[in-house]
């Protein structure tokens, strides 16, 4: 995993896609949402939103 993001914020460093840092930081927030509320009561909430 820490692999990847490093290989992740190379490309996006040499190649000047600073753009995609917002874009990556959503997805992870929204996979975090999912993964930790998916035992909680709040999961039938979170689940009609997407």
């Amino acid at each position: 995993m820490l692999s990847l993001l490093h290989e992740l914020w190379c490309f996006v460093r040499e190649n000047k896609k600073y753009w995609l840092i917002p874009l990556i930081l959503a997805l992870l927030l929204f996979g975090a949402l999912i993964l930790f509320s998916s035992g909680s009561i709040a999961a039938p909430f979170i689940y009609t939103l997407f």
